[in-house]
């Protein structure tokens, strides 16, 4: 039951980083209801915004 959860929530910052990299905003997040994969998903959002902003 653990890993499915831990790969969920590793899903939705991987989802949250291919959002930010092509540019979405992070009203593009899918996970309304559910705190901690939104957390996750904003989390990889932010995180690929860094890394478009250091190679702009």
């Amino acid at each position: 039951m653990k890993r499915q959860k831990r790969d969920r929530l590793e899903r939705a910052h991987s989802k949250g980083y291919q959002a930010g990299i092509l540019g979405h905003s992070k009203d593009y997040c899918p996970y309304k209801t559910t705190v901690d994969s939104r957390s996750q998903w904003l989390g990889g959002w932010r995180e690929a915004m860094e890394d478009r902003a250091v190679t702009a």
